[in-house]
């Protein structure tokens, strides 16, 4: 199946042997400190900058009604964030893992952010749109 958008990640988890548990990683973007003067005014324009997660959380795919329910639900939390990282735990025995397991893997998805390394996870803009992020 083909996936553009963050519903159609959605009933792809529903489709899973295995019940599924999405990790969310909210980022905002950030001028960074060390950014050059043409830098600085490309972010004011709402151009480039670095990605920061500022709010994580876990949910089952079917605690999300689409992506506009998590989008309306965003605003209260991080009405300011800019890309949604997405990746997924699988359930065993037909379980879906809990929400302390996924504490672990939430911290180590955010530090992978921060590091830039975000090759694993699935990029949602705030339309819901699958997007591809390059470094520069």
């Amino acid at each position: 199946m083909r996936m553009d958008h963050f519903d159609d990640l959605l009933a792809a988890a529903a489709r899973q042997p295995q019940p599924q548990r999405l990790l969310l990683v909210f980022a905002r973007a950030e001028c960074p400190p060390d950014a050059t003067a043409a830098e600085r005014a490309a972010f004011e324009r709402g151009e480039g900058g670095a990605l920061a997660p500022a709010v994580c959380v876990d949910k089952l795919p079917e605690e999300i009604a689409s992506f506009a329910a998590l989008r309306e639900e965003s605003r209260a939390a991080l009405p300011d964030w800019r890309i949604l990282f997405v990746a997924a735990m699988d359930g065993r025995g037909g379980h879906a893992p809990n929400s302390d397991e996924a504490v672990q893997p939430l911290q180590m998805m955010v530090e992978q952010i921060k590091g830039g390394r975000i090759g694993n996870f699935l990029a949602v803009d705030r339309d819901g749109a699958l997007v591809s992020l390059a470094r520069g």
